[in-house]
C-alpha cells in the first residue's frame, strides 16, 4: 500500500512522512477514527514508506491522486513488493478473533493470516469488523485480542529483522484487547527493541485501556469527505429496521415492538452496536436539517425523505436523552447485556420521547 494509493488525507500523508524525513518515528502510534476510514490503510502505507529502500522523494505528478504528497514509496523495491501483498517478514499483525468451525480451540491471530491478507486486499484495505466477523465465520461471537497473542508480541519481537530497519507491529482494533492481558505488552509497549514500531488502530479511543492509551502517540485520522454517503448495504438494512422501529414506538405498538426486540437480539452484537450507531446518526442528521437548516447530500430520495419527516420529532427537549439512551445501549452491549431486555428497554423508553402524551393500556 503506498500513499499515493489512498485516496485525500494529504495532510496526515504529509505529517507521518515528514516523520521518517526528520528521523522522529515514535516507537508506538495510535491511529484512531471513524469506522472504514483509511487508519488501517494508512499505517501500513506509513510502514512501508519506512521501509521502503528507494523512497521518492520529489513530487508527484500534477493531477496525481498523491498530489501534493512530496513523498512514497516506491512501489518496485523488493520491502515494497513483499509489503504489498502483506508477507513481508517484518511485518506483523494482530487482530480479534474467536472460535470458528476451523479453529475450535486456542484462537490466535496467526491462525487466521491467510484469510487476514485476502480480506485487506480485496477490501482495498478499509474494513469494519464485522466485516471481518462475517469474513472468518464467527457468527454471533464476539473476537478479542487474548493473551496467547500478546505473549506471541513479545516472542515474535523478541527476534532480530529478517531484512528490514524497522519491525512492525500492527495492533488493529485494539480495544477489543482483553483486559486481563494487556498488562503482558505494557513493558515491550514502553520500552520496546532497537527500530521496533508499534501501529495501533482503532474505531474508539476511549475503550482502549488507560495503559495502553497513555503509551501511544495518538494520529486522528477523520473520514475523506466523499466517504460520508449513506448508500452501504448495511445502512439500507439499518434505514428499514430504524424506520419500522420509530414508526412503531411513536404508535405505541407495544406488541410490534416486542417483537423487533426478539428479532434484533438474534443478530450479532457488532452488528446490534452497528444499528444503534446508525441510529445515533439518524438523530444527528436530524438536528442539523432542524438548526442549521442542512440536509446531507449523500442521502438518496427515500432517506431524505424520512429524515424530513422524523426531524420534527427531534427537539431541544429530546435530543439529549436520545444521544444518552442509544450510548447507555452501545455500552452495555459491550458488556454483554441481554439483547432482548435492553432493546425492549430502549424502545419503551423511546416511545415517550416521541409521543410526550402517549398512554400505554
Amino acid at each position: 500500500m503506498r500513499f499515493s494509493e489512498i485516496h485525500g488525507q494529504e495532510a496526515i500523508k504529509k505529517n507521518l512522512i515528514q516523520t521518517v524525513i526528520d528521523q522522529r518515528v515514535s516507537h508506538a502510534q495510535l491511529f484512531f477514527g471513524p469506522e472504514a476510514s483509511e487508519k488501517l490503510a494508512l499505517a501500513i502505507a506509513y510502514a512501508q514508506f519506512i521501509n521502503c529502500t528507494s523512497r521518492i522523494h520529489s513530487p508527484l505528478p500534477t493531477g496525481g491522486e498523491g498530489q501534493g504528497v512530496g513523498a512514497d514509496s516506491c512501489g518496485a523495491c523488493p520491502s515494497c513488493i513483499k509489503y504489498q501483498k502483506l508477507i513481508h517478514p517484518d511485518l506483523h499483525f494482530v487482530y480479534p478473533v474467536s472460535t470458528t468451525k476451523k479453529i475450535a480451540r486456542k484462537p490466535q491471530s496467526k491462525n487466521f493470516i491467510e484469510e487476514w491478507r485476502k480480506f485487506l486486499i480485496e477490501n482495498q484495505f478499509t474494513v469494519t469488523l464485522q466485516e471481518w466477523y462475517e469474513a472468518i465465520e464467527i457468527e454471533n461471537k464476539q473476537g478479542i485480542i487474548n493473551a496467547d497473542d500478546c505473549n506471541e508480541i513479545i516472542t515474535t519481537l523478541g527476534y532480530k529483522s529478517y531484512e528490514s530497519e524497522y519491525k512492525v507491529m500492527i495492533i488493529w482494533m485494539v480495544e477489543k484487547l482483553f483486559y486481563s492481558a494487556a498488562p503482558k505488552i505494557l513493558k515491550i509497549l514502553e520500552e520496546p527493541p532497537d527500530k521496533t514500531l508499534f501501529l495501533l488502530i482503532s474505531d474508539n479511543p476511549d475503550q482502549i485501556i488507560k495503559t495502553i492509551l497513555s503509551r501511544t502517540t495518538m494520529v486522528k485520522i477523520p473520514h475523506a469527505p466523499e466517504q460520508n454517503s449513506d448508500n452501504g448495504e448495511d445502512d439500507l438494512i439499518y434505514f428499514e429496521s430504524f424506520r419500522q422501529w420509530m414508526r412503531n414506538c411513536f404508535a405505541g405498538k407495544i406488541i410490534e415492538v416486542v417483537a423487533f426486540a426478539s428479532e434484533i437480539s438474534r443478530s450479532g452484537r457488532e452488528k446490534q452496536k452497528g444499528f444503534l450507531i446508525y441510529g445515533l446518526r439518524v438523530v444527528a442528521l436530524c438536528a442539523a436539517l432542524n438548526y442549521r437548516d442542512q440536509e446531507n447530500p449523500g442521502l438518496n430520495n427515500q432517506k431524505l425523505t424520512f429524515i424530513r419527516n422524523f426531524s420534527p420529532f427531534i427537539n431541544a427537549r429530546n435530543l439529549p436523552e436520545f444521544n444518552d439512551l442509544f450510548n447507555a445501549a452501545l455500552y452495555n452491549i459491550e458488556r454483554n447485556a441481554h439483547s432482548p431486555t435492553l432493546f425492549l428497554d430502549l424502545s419503551l423508553k423511546i416511545v415517550p420521547l416521541l409521543k410526550p402524551n402517549f398512554l400505554p393500556l
